[in-house]
């Protein structure tokens, strides 16, 4: 007698935002999509074009260092020195406006792009762990910024760098202009550059893709250069804004919320992928987090505490999802 072959059931379209791979795939979206509602609902004045306004305008310089910590990230590195290269392209800036602002600039963006070189270098020809090689210049290059600003903040008075951080251009502030710009041009590096498929295949697998011919060192010394330089110029806007040059204490943890932007995202902490609009929007639902715990009176330790609390689920998240 011959069995019948049963059809599988119908998928239920509600069973797959209880799988882990949902939620790393769009879990960060609806977690913003639900705060924007939440602050819709029960916080007065949050929607209005005045308070969107100053949350991208404080959110675009996270973005930024973040967009090079998740190139980082997707060949299973880290870069804990961006906030200290934040405060040395800061510390630089006032030395040379006298020379013009553009040689200024791009003097700072060139110490950002030095600082990734020395980080590369230490990864890919040393052998060093990610973790140690930045670690290195986490210290050392606060203190270098220091030692250059003789430890003392420094107005900018420069008309020209300021309006970086001041003027708008259609309405849109220019550095969260600059920061879409970059977004857009790093997805296109990603999915449709050689060298954004070498670094997710460096990422997956970086023995086999020494094996395939792939210039995996090479590689590794480039996205260490770009989050450099990022970084720099993230330290740059953020100057521009604040209207002050200040080593001691720009770009302060600016290492964590980047990695926590990265991670919220979706881009995994094994390397082998990178989701530049899941960054972006992980960037996005940490300070709206914040500012809607602020806007509700409730100290920033409970924002951390928060913060800390969705990290955990993203990296359970993946985890799980690996594990299946």
């Amino acid at each position: 007698m011959t069995q019948a072959t049963l059809a599988p059931p119908a998928a239920n379209p509600l069973a797959r935002l209880r799988t882990p791979a949902w939620w790393q795939e769009y879990g960060v979206y609806a977690a913003v999509a639900v705060l924007l509602l939440f602050n819709a609902l029960f916080t007065d004045h949050f929607l209005t074009t005045d308070n969107l306004r100053t949350q991208l305008v404080q959110v675009a310089p996270i973005v930024i260092v973040a967009l090079g910590m998740a190139l980082v990230i997707g060949t299973e590195g880290v870069d804990l020195s961006v906030g200290s290269t934040m405060a040395l392209a800061a510390a630089l800036l006032p030395l040379y406006l006298g020379y013009g602002l553009v040689p200024a600039l791009g003097i700072a963006l060139l110490a950002g792009a030095v600082v990734g070189a020395v980080n590369g270098s230490l990864v890919s020809l040393v052998g060093l762990q990610p973790i140690v090689a930045t670690l290195a210049l986490f210290v050392g290059g606060r203190g270098l910024a220091l030692v250059m600003a003789d430890g003392q903040l420094k107005q900018i008075e420069n008309p020209d760098l300021l309006a970086l951080g001041t003027d708008s251009f259609l309405g849109i502030p220019l550095v969260v202009l600059i920061a879409g710009v970059l977004a857009v041009a790093v997805a296109f590096l990603i999915g449709r550059t050689t060298f954004g498929r070498q670094v997710v295949a460096v990422g997956g697998n970086r023995a086999a893709a020494k094996l395939a011919g792939l210039p995996v060192k090479r590689v590794l010394i480039g996205v260490y250069v770009l989050c450099g330089v990022l970084a720099a110029l993230a330290g740059i806007l953020a100057t521009a804004r604040l209207t002050a040059s200040d080593p001691s204490s720009l770009g302060t943890l600016m290492e964590l919320s980047a990695i926590t932007a990265v991670v919220v995202g979706g881009t995994p902490l094994t390397g082998g992928s990178v989701r530049v609009l899941g960054t972006v929007a992980g960037a996005l639902l940490m300070q709206l987090l914040r500012a809607t715990l602020v806007k509700h009176d409730l100290p920033d330790s409970t924002a951390q505490i928060a913060q800390a609390a969705i990290i955990i689920a993203a990296v359970y998240v993946a985890r799980e999802r690996r594990s299946r």
